[in-house]
């Protein structure tokens, strides 16, 4: 298993009065390391080796 991108307690805290379920923050971790790669692989073939915002 990989290591999380993202912090349980940050989502608890955001979504406040709604529950989280247990595997809420893995199926979003996976989510944040498709986007991640994508923006990666367009940095790439723009030429560029700084993932940017516009990645996304």
């Amino acid at each position: 298993m990989t290591e999380s991108l993202v912090v349980r307690s940050k989502i608890k805290e955001y979504v406040k009065d709604m529950n989280v379920a247990g595997d809420f923050s893995d199926a979003l971790s996976k989510k944040c390391e498709s986007l991640i790669k994508e923006a990666i692989e367009r940095a790439k073939a723009n030429g560029r080796r700084t993932v940017q915002s516009r990645d996304l």
